[in-house]
């Protein structure tokens, strides 16, 4: 696959750089693909933090890329603008896939590192389509081959993008892909965001995550539980 385009440190298109504990932090131009829940929420906190982001839906006159973009500072665009940014989050459903990772879009993903937030939900959305032997971060690699994916947010429901820590407890991101550029890009990115940014290995380790997110829609839709529910890793 090929390499990871470098990050911008400092400044992201004119956006200044901001300092966190004495460090530099790393803002970029951001694409995001989907405008559904986690897409709009991802790109709103994304901009909070500095990043320039462009998001993209199926339609231009999609309510939804209307609601991600007004008063939020987040920029709409057609998905192969969003897909010509330094990093690209793939944040359609699994369904739309193989439809948007054609043309233009795929074409302008070459060497770009794509998180893959996507889970491979039925259609009572309680479910999964797939596992044990692939995932849906292993479909989009092998639809993007020479993007570096990486797995990562998947497990955040949508509302709590916004809130890393429930209860007293940060929510954990793991973070799986084979470019090791890549995932440490991404790494840096949720701790960011606030949250607990973790190795979780390979690419193939997206068969483990993407479960996690289906027990966690268990929990919090079909448990009763409600939505501020997350997964967080304890180690001593």
């Amino acid at each position: 696959m090929g390499s990871s385009r470098p990050a911008v440190f400092g400044q992201a298109h004119g956006v200044p750089h901001r300092q966190g504990n004495r460090r530099r932090e790393r803002l970029m131009d951001i694409g995001i693909i989907g405008a559904g829940n986690v897409g709009s929420a991802l790109a709103r906190r994304l901009t909070e933090v500095g990043h320039q982001v462009t998001i993209s839906a199926s339609s231009p006159d999609s309510p939804r890329l209307a609601d991600a973009t007004t008063g939020t500072g987040v920029t709409a665009g057609e998905p192969a603008q969003a897909a010509a940014a330094e990093l690209v989050v793939l944040a359609v459903p699994y369904t739309g896939i193989a439809d948007t990772l054609t043309g233009p879009v795929a074409d302008a993903l070459t060497g770009t590192t794509v998180i893959d937030v996507t889970n491979p939900l039925g259609p009572d959305h309680m479910s999964l389509r797939i596992g044990h032997d692939t995932s849906a971060a292993e479909q989009v690699a092998a639809m993007i081959p020479e993007a570096n994916v990486v797995k990562a947010f998947n497990t955040v429901l949508a509302p709590n993008h916004a809130r890393p820590v429930l209860g007293g407890v940060r929510q954990s991101v793991p973070v799986a892909g084979d470019d090791l550029v890549a995932k440490k890009t991404v790494q840096e990115l949720g701790t960011q965001l606030g949250f607990d940014a973790v190795d979780a290995g390979p690419l193939t380790s997206a068969r483990y995550l993407e479960p996690v997110a289906a027990l966690l829609i268990q929990l919090a839709y079909g448990g009763g539980a409600g939505p501020t529910v997350g997964f967080a890793i304890a180690r001593d």
